[in-house]
């Protein structure tokens, strides 16, 4: 069974140290990053069941990329897209890696 409680605490563990010293947009796109636990890997599926969820996909392979936004960088509305994204990807055998600010 999947931690969310642990997870949502790395978000905001996270977003802590992201804005220390640097001054954070009001909104961006954010990129959560999902890992494959398998080598066959229903690629396909998993992008379109994050795309009928309002996220653009992106994988190389190995790691599967989730978009969403512009959204508010606050550590609420990144957590509310992260815990979308993975109740989403979970059921495919890929697990949350992170997040990070799209450039």
């Amino acid at each position: 069974m999947h931690d969310y409680r642990a997870q949502r605490a790395d978000t905001f563990e996270t977003f802590r140290q992201v804005g220390k010293g640097v001054k954070l947009p009001a909104t961006a796109v954010v990129v959560f990053i999902f890992v494959a636990e398998e080598v066959d890997t229903k690629w396909a599926a998993v992008e379109k069941a994050l795309r009928a969820k309002g996220f653009k996909t992106r994988n190389d392979g190995t790691v599967l990329e989730a978009r969403v936004g512009p959204i508010a960088i606050e550590p609420e509305a990144i957590w509310y897209w992260e815990e979308r994204a993975t109740r989403e990807v979970l059921p495919f055998d890929f697990y949350p890696d992170g997040w990070e600010l799209d450039d």
